[in-house]
């Protein structure tokens, strides 16, 4: 969705890319990253983890993948610097946000879809927006379920954030600040964010 944004590559390209960076089923943020690195997109990741949480081998939702991954994740976070992909362990504000937000910058930011609640979808998708209609609703269940939404937009006068759901191209969904803080905090996150800058 951010390729199509800001440097639109074919299937092929992206395909191509993919392969190159082993990504299967499960994808991290650091995958993310340097997908942004292998196609020039200007970039800083953020974590408060660097490398892969060891608590999370208990949690369903990393467990199925967790013993394959580890080790590639903390390869991609081992070489990080070498391979140009940008960085930091920090936790990042919400101020920090809407100051790139308002330059018309894109973020790509990891949060607990069971927490998100969108203010815009209709009733029967208030709580389940991040799947599409007819498909059993995850966001029912208590356990963390990890998904990336692109944050483009916020009224601060409403205390709104705008963001987009890869699940969804055709809507923007909505939510408080308070409530897209909870979800993008919570535990199992590591409040991961790829800032993503237009100007690539």
């Amino acid at each position: 969705m951010v390729l199509q944004y800001l440097h639109p590559v074919s299937d092929e390209e992206f395909q191509t890319a993919c392969w190159r960076l082993q990504l299967g089923e499960s994808v991290w943020t650091i995958d993310l990253a340097y997908l942004m690195q292998q196609f020039g997109v200007t970039h800083k990741f953020c974590t408060r983890t660097l490398g892969v949480d060891k608590g999370y081998r208990y949690q369903s939702f990393y467990r199925k993948h967790f013993n394959t991954e580890e080790d590639r994740v903390n390869q991609l976070f081992a070489g990080a610097a070498a391979n140009r992909v940008q960085v930091e362990k920090r936790s990042v504000t919400i101020q920090e946000i809407e100051e790139h937000l308002a330059q018309g910058h894109v973020l790509v930011v990891l949060v607990n879809a069971v927490l998100l609640v969108c203010d815009l979808c209709s009733a029967p998708l208030k709580f389940c927006c991040l799947l599409p209609i007819g498909q059993k609703c995850f966001c029912r269940k208590l356990d963390y379920q990890g998904h990336f939404i692109v944050v483009c937009g916020y009224n601060r006068n409403s205390g709104c954030i705008f963001y987009n759901n890869p699940a969804y191209a055709d809507r923007v969904c909505c939510t408080s600040t308070s409530n897209f803080n909870e979800a993008r905090m919570s535990y199992g996150t590591d409040e991961d964010i790829l800032f993503v800058y237009k100007d690539s």
